[in-house]
């Protein structure tokens, strides 16, 4: 894709440690005009003339429909979906076993990790640039392949992950018929030091917890090497594809 091929970006989750990685990234770029940085507050993460700040409230799908009407004249050439919920303090966390299971935390974890994401594609894949290549990518997990599967528990976050890269799969079918050179993919940041992997960061690898400018760079350097031919899978930050 390259520096200068990115005239136009969204962040959704602007705010976020990942998210404002992302912006301040985008922001360093060569040939970048405008950002627009969405989150729930519609807080600006930066002064920088080229950012326009927008709610984007995945708890009021309205606010996201008046973002896909305001981008419709905005040939975007990447947006970046930088959301998850893995856990919310001692009301939510990721189950070890079954018996932990209940509606409302499972319906919570798909709300912000699939469901959210999924009206962001529908309201912002038809403002895509047609002219040139164009990325809708989203934060999904590794843990969200099922044939990685190995050693169980995480019920809702990897299940409401694999959902969210199927429907990144499915929207890459559609996007795909009327807007060849565009890419719908799922980025896998790997564990990166953030909030949502805090409680879990004890048993990481020396050298593979990631500062988030460090994650946000890699997988933007994923996206420019990717191609037509790549929409519908999801990719780890090294660039390796993750199976479903």
């Amino acid at each position: 894709m390259g520096d200068a091929s990115v005239k136009t970006a969204l962040v959704m989750g602007a705010t976020g440690g990942i998210g404002a990685a992302f912006v301040e990234r985008l922001l360093a770029r060569d040939g970048l005009e405008r950002l627009h940085c969405c989150s729930r507050s519609g807080a600006s993460p930066t002064d920088d003339s080229r950012v326009t700040s927008h709610v984007a409230d995945y708890d009021k799908p309205e606010t996201i429909d008046a973002l896909g009407t305001a981008m419709k004249s905005e040939d975007l050439d990447l947006v970046i979906i930088a959301t998850g919920l893995l856990h919310a303090g001692d009301d939510l966390g990721p189950e070890k076993a079954m018996r932990a299971l209940n509606s409302d935390d499972m319906h919570r974890v798909f709300h912000v990790n699939t469901f959210g994401p999924a009206l962001m594609m529908k309201a912002l894949l038809p403002a895509m640039s047609r002219d040139e290549k164009s990325v809708f990518a989203a934060l999904s997990a590794r843990v969200g392949s099922i044939s990685d599967n190995g050693i169980g528990g995480w019920y809702s976050y990897r299940s409401a992950k694999a959902a969210l890269n199927q429907m990144l799969k499915t929207a890459s079918i559609e996007h795909a018929r009327r807007w060849p050179e565009g890419i719908v993919v799922g980025l896998h940041p790997g564990t990166v030091d953030t909030g949502l992997s805090e409680p879990f960061q004890r048993n990481v690898a020396d050298g593979k917890l990631f500062t988030p400018d460090f994650a946000a760079g890699a997988m933007l350097d994923v996206l420019d090497g990717l191609s037509s031919s790549d929409t519908g899978k999801v990719f780890a930050w090294d660039g390796a594809p993750i199976p479903a």
